[in-house]
């Protein structure tokens, strides 16, 4: 590609990013305000949120756990959320895989760390990780409250959790952009209502 090809690509990608944006919030605005509420109930009631995802999404779950600890919005100094990402202890997570098999490196975190009441936040770009749908699993049997930031149909979590957010696109790169953005606002949404 020459500079002015790769600049048209830039822009094409650019507006088909910007027409996502639109359709993502037009089309599950109130579902991201209505999981907001249930956050906020969660933890006004001394519960905690569970995070988690594979490769990109699991980045994802960690950065989504430093913005409940620490804050999303600097303007704001205000108590810390109880948030815990699941995918950050290589030592459990390797353990796990080793002993249970990688199918269970996160079902045996919800076992040990989830309480009824609590709420575990899945992020899967394809909604089938079976890793994932063992957590859920395992959410269910405890009590927990289940929601998935999910993509293209949503897989086989849409069907699982209690509350599914679906980004409604083939490409993993769009579908994480979204779910970042949902996570901000996520934060952001929960911010307003407890502090």
């Amino acid at each position: 590609m020459n500079n002015d090809e790769k600049l048209n690509y830039m822009k094409e990608l650019g507006n088909e990013c910007a027409i996502l944006r639109k359709a993502v919030t037009t089309e599950l605005g109130q579902t991201i305000l209505d999981t907001a509420a249930v956050m906020s109930a969660v933890i006004g009631s001394g519960g905690k949120i569970l995070i988690t995802g594979n490769g990109g999404s699991a980045a994802d779950a960690s950065h989504f756990a430093g913005e409940m600890i620490v804050r999303l919005s600097s303007d704001k100094n205000r108590q810390s959320l109880p948030a815990v990402a699941l995918c950050v202890d290589p030592a459990v997570m390797t353990a796990a895989a080793n002993d249970y098999g990688y199918e269970r490196i996160f079902s045996r975190q919800v076992e040990g760390l989830g309480n009824k009441g609590d709420l575990l936040f899945v992020m899967s770009t394809s909604g089938n990780s079976q890793n994932i749908i063992n957590a859920v699993q395992v959410a269910k049997e405890k009590g927990m409250i289940s929601v998935g930031l999910l993509g293209g149909k949503g897989g086989k979590l849409a069907g699982m959790v209690d509350r599914a957010l679906v980004i409604p696109h083939p490409s993993t790169q769009r579908i994480q952009e979204e779910h970042i953005f949902i996570i901000h606002l996520l934060v952001g949404l929960v911010e307003s209502d407890l502090v």
